[in-house]
Formats: structure tokens, sequence, C-alpha cells
């Protein structure tokens, strides 16, 4: 691999795996291993985790046949991203109270089938690069079946509640990543 100076070396591998098909990379695992250099020498090590978490449809969350609505898929992949939080052991609420908010600033969503009322939806959220300032995701959204309904993407900020300005990806959140 490459030296690419302090800044790091997870740039020549971000740019890897994204050559790589995403049927290689399921193969691969659910982890993508990182390495960031600091200015310190010391290495802090990332990893593309993934996380699943199923959600059953209910019935309000459904047009008259049955259908969810496309405006609902986004709650379901904030589902996945507060679980996928969740699994590293870190609060939202406990984020917010230390006075770091996290803002939706890009959201894409791709719809291949639609999802129906009671079907168990699968959701799987991968982070897809290290976090500096925001933080990325990448979300496939299957039914019991194993269907593929729907992908998507997000970008989120970490953002100073007092200042409301964007900040660095706070300390403790490395290293629950790290762990």
């Amino acid at each position: 691999m490459k030296h690419l100076g302090d800044a790091g070396y997870f740039f020549v591998c971000h740019k890897y795996v994204n050559k790589i098909s995403k049927k290689k990379i399921k193969i691969a695992g659910n982890f993508i291993f990182f390495s960031l250099k600091l200015s310190t020498h010391k290495y802090i090590h990332f990893f593309m985790k993934s996380h699943q978490t199923k959600v059953k449809v209910r019935y309000g969350e459904t047009d008259q046949m049955g259908v969810v609505y496309h405006g609902n898929y986004a709650q379901y992949f904030e589902i996945g991203r507060i679980e996928w939080l969740s699994s590293l052991g870190v609060s939202y609420k406990d984020m917010e109270a230390q006075g770091i908010m996290l803002p939706v600033v890009v959201l894409n969503i791709n719809y291949s089938k639609p999802a129906f009322y009671e079907d168990v939806l699968v959701i799987k959220t991968t982070l897809i690069k290290p976090p500096k300032v925001s933080i990325e995701f990448e979300y496939e959204l299957k039914n019991e079946q194993g269907e593929l309904l729907t992908t998507a993407y997000t970008k989120l900020v970490f953002v100073d509640t007092k200042t409301r300005l964007p900040m660095r990806c706070p300390d403790f959140f490395l290293d629950k990543m790290q762990n």
C-alpha cells in the first residue's frame, strides 16, 4: 500500500474498495480494514462495519394498496443507523447530551421493488469510510425472502449544538469504533 503522508492510508483502500464489485465485497465479509496514520504516529484502525436489524411494516406506513409509502423509507434507514450506533455502544441521546448533533445533509434512495404491509424488512447499514467531520452510510433493505427492495446512501455531519457549526468526529466515537 502506498504511503500518503500523515493524512493516512485509508484513501488508497477506499478507492480500491470502490472499484471492487458489490458481489466481491459481500464475499469478503462484513468488514473491510482501514488504517489512519495520525500526526502522533499512532494508528487507528477502522472497519467498514455492517449491522443488520429487522422491522415489521405497520399499517400506517402503507397506502390503500398495502404498499409502503416512499417517504417512510427514510425512517427505516434512521432505525438502521441508530441500531448501528447502538451496536458500537454509542447512544444518540448521550451524544446530544454531550452537545453533538448528527443532522442528515444527503439522502439518496433507489427503489427497486415495493415493500408491503406486514413484511419483515431487513435493514443492513454499513459505514463506508472513516468519519472525520461527516459520517457516511450505505443501506440495503431486503424482505425476508432476501429480495433487494431498496438501496440508499446518507451523509451526516457532526455539529456542535451550541455553535451550530460542524466539528470533528469526537474521540470517544473513534474509540468505540476501534474496539
